[in-house]
């Protein structure tokens, strides 16, 4: 494979014992799977959710567990490993880097959780994956003794067939809102929600990202968090994981959960078209598709587009770390830059990914080819809200205009 761009000592970040030993051999098993789920790719996308061979595989490699607490066996790299890990598996399936990175997060979130809530999913099983909504406006909680009741319909919750518990993002609601609404996050037992079957999408098929349903189920206090306990600083969970990745303001750095699925789906992308050029012929003329300066200029382009998008997303994730472990809390402009950035970023690979298509002509057209399937998980991949261009770039005007955040969770 061609690897234009990459460099491959790019990915190395210390792990939490030192040293780079650890780091590099989880990113050469995730490496590893590249090929099974390219050859599997097409399953999965007709299952509609992870194969259970891929699950399998994931849970065997401990991808899963990458920033998970090391207290609890967990590997606890730095917040970087989920761009790192998520590019190198959308090489071959931009769904299962999907969900792996939407999962691999829940393990971070959690440690911030109270160590009653932690030790409630952990103590059960190490291994259990967590689902997630963060869409506050499709449920409503309001207080009870102990805890909260919570009903809700949420869309979008990938690998909820795969998972055992869910985080919820709601509104709480009170009889007296002259204080103002509360947002917050719940964390419920798979037996407390309903999975609904609605999961038909043109990209990025095999994530199984149904919708989940909640009616009236209790939820204990510790098995919730505030959002405004999560934007940066010790959390609940900081006395049990002292670990600053754990202090790292959480919905500023939203993006960089997913935006590794978009990078390595475009490098995927160009890598495909590189070599493919370097042997097609033109069919009407005979031309070596290499030997046009448009095929070479469209290759730059879309290879400036992948580096600087690899370059921003690794960047910001590492500097956030860098201000954790000084005891930092970004303020809201910085915060705003980081939504900025990540949505950038994206968007740049979904550039490089249209421009690719576009030059690969009625090829990219057949089902049997990786090209169609790369264009249109771009393209569901880039239509997240956390990608949203013109919200995070608005957001980020405002701030710099002296005006208020509109981003609530920030």
């Amino acid at each position: 494979m061609a690897a234009i761009g990459r460099d491959p000592n790019a990915g190395l970040s210390p792990s939490p014992n030192g040293g780079d030993n650890a780091y590099a051999a989880m990113l050469a098993r995730a490496e590893a799977l590249i090929p099974k789920l390219s050859a599997r790719a097409s399953r999965t996308e007709e299952l509609r959710r992870l194969p259970p061979e891929t699950e399998s595989e994931l849970h065997e490699s401990g991808l899963f567990r990458m920033l998970q607490p090391q207290r609890v066996g967990g590997s606890e790299f730095d917040y970087v490993a989920l761009v790192d890990c998520a590019e190198r598996l959308a090489r071959g399936d931009a769904s299962v880097a999907w969900n792996l990175a939407n999962l691999s997060s829940h393990h971070w979130m959690l440690g911030m959780f109270d160590k009653r809530a932690q030790d409630l999913v952990w103590g059960e099983n190490p291994d259990a994956l967590i689902a997630s909504s963060f869409i506050f406006p499709a449920g409503r909680a309001r207080k009870v003794d102990g805890g909260y009741v919570l009903s809700g319909n949420w869309p979008f919750s990938s690998g909820v067939d795969s998972s055992q518990w869910n985080m919820l993002a709601s509104v709480v609601t009170s009889d007296d809102e002259a204080d103002g609404i509360e947002y917050r996050i719940f964390l419920l037992r798979k037996s407390d929600y309903k999975t609904v079957d609605r999961w038909n999408a043109t990209g990025l098929r095999g994530t199984g990202s149904n919708d989940v349903q909640v009616d009236d189920a209790f939820v204990a206090e510790p098995l919730t968090v505030a959002v405004n306990a999560l934007g940066g600083g010790p959390t609940p969970g900081s006395a049990v994981n002292p670990n600053p990745l754990y202090t790292l303001p959480v919905f500023s750095l939203f993006p960089y959960v997913l935006s590794g699925v978009a990078l390595g789906n475009a490098q995927a992308c160009l890598d495909d078209y590189v070599d493919l050029a370097q042997d097609r012929a033109s069919t009407y003329n005979r031309t070596k598709i290499g030997d046009l300066q448009s095929t070479q200029i469209k290759i730059a382009e879309a290879s400036a587009k992948i580096d600087a998008a690899r370059l921003i997303m690794r960047s910001t994730c590492i500097e956030a770390m860098a201000a954790a472990r000084r005891g930092r809390v970004p303020d809201i402009p910085t915060k705003a830059k980081a939504r900025r950035d990540g949505a950038f970023s994206v968007n740049l690979c979904t550039e490089a990914v249209s421009l690719l298509f576009s030059a690969s002509g009625a090829r990219g057209l057949y089902m049997s080819g990786a090209l169609q399937r790369q264009f249109r998980d771009a393209h569901a991949i880039n239509s997240h809200l956390a990608f949203n261009f013109d919200a995070a770039g608005t957001n980020y005007g405002r701030v710099a205009l002296g005006l208020p955040s509109e981003n609530l969770t920030l």
